[in-house]
């Protein structure tokens, strides 16, 4: 089957298993790159053709000397499995090569440039109230420090994802796919309500048809770069030194939970983590003692304990010596 064939029925497949455009994309160029580079048919690829191939790309260099970076070879591996996963499941190929092929693991790093609660509100009081411009982007702003969202999650927000009356927000095919409901901050309602009832209407006068929540001045749904160069304007105006995104609202709503002794379960939950681990995270970047926070929280660490309170006398549990064990009875002879 030609190369095109392949990625176009790769492709297909992704989609209908309802994968993100951008994964589709992700994928699909990525395993176009390898068959690029195939020197042989790809019924013949080995587990060591690949294995190869992998170590290749940790030791590529362009001519300025860079490599790449883990986050790139690691998703390039994961378009491999799935491509190879699709060959097998289409009986193009009858043994996946890649089936035990380990993808490399990421550094776990840190979330850097976590707000104070002080940098925050100075972001915060950036945006001209007194234009509706303004209105929007304080909105913005207040949704990403209430709710966590991610920027493309924000960008995806219909008018009918915000429940005003309830205080919640619904979060549409986040990562990986999955739907959630988040809570809204009152801040953030009382914004929200004044932007979808005051400003919306009047930038979508020439587009009524728009169901995105946040529009631009001409009514179109507004771009991830927008937002983008609205947070850092904002940050920059505010005189905030550290370099701070849209994902920094994200770590510092989390970091701000935690430390005021919010359930990382229930953090975890709101932030659309798969993994619990990754919302530990937070709570590492944070210094926090867990010893503390037990010895503190815990109802059984309240009681207090006197000096002379009764010690378990744990040798009733212990082997008696043979003296005084019972001798068995004497019988008649």
């Amino acid at each position: 089957m030609a190369e095109n064939d392949l990625l176009f029925q790769f492709k297909e497949h992704l989609q209908t298993i309802g994968r993100t455009a951008a994964t589709v994309e992700d994928y699909t160029c990525h395993a176009g790159l390898f068959l690029k580079d195939l020197a042989t048919d790809i019924k013949a690829v080995t587990r060591r053709d690949l294995e190869a191939y992998i170590a290749g790309l940790f030791e590529h260099r362009t001519a300025a000397g860079q490599g790449y970076a883990t986050a790139t070879i690691i998703i390039k591996v994961r378009s491999l499995k799935r491509f190879f996963e699709f060959l097998e499941a289409k009986n193009i190929i009858f043994i996946n090569p890649m089936e035990f092929i380990q993808q490399p693991q990421r550094q776990r790093t840190l979330p850097r440039d976590i707000l104070t609660t002080e940098e925050m509100n100075k972001i915060l009081d950036q945006p001209n109230l007194g234009t509706l411009t303004g209105i929007r982007d304080r909105t913005v702003l207040e949704l990403f420090y209430s709710t966590g969202v991610r920027l493309n999650e924000l960008c995806r927000l219909t008018i009918y994802d915000a429940d005003l009356q309830g205080g919640m927000l619904r979060i549409n095919n986040g990562k990986g796919q999955k739907d959630r409901v988040v809570p809204l901050g009152k801040h953030a309602a009382r914004y929200l309500k004044e932007y979808i009832t005051k400003v919306r209407p009047q930038t979508t006068k020439t587009n009524r048809q728009n169901r995105s929540l946040f529009v631009d001045r001409y009514g179109k749904p507004i771009s991830h770069q927008a937002v983008t160069i609205m947070v850092r304007t904002h940050a920059q105006g505010a005189g905030i030194d550290k370099k701070v995104t849209a994902h920094t609202f994200r770590h510092t709503f989390a970091s701000h939970l935690v430390k005021n002794g919010a359930n990382v379960v229930a953090v975890q939950k709101m932030l659309g983590h798969a993994d619990l681990k990754t919302t530990q995270e937070y709570i590492r970047a944070l210094g926090l003692d867990l010893k503390k926070a037990h010895q503190k929280s815990h109802p059984r660490e309240k009681d207090k304990v006197s000096k002379g309170a009764v010690k378990p006398k744990l040798t009733r549990f212990l082997p008696k010596p043979d003296h005084e064990r019972k001798q068995p009875l004497a019988t008649g002879g």
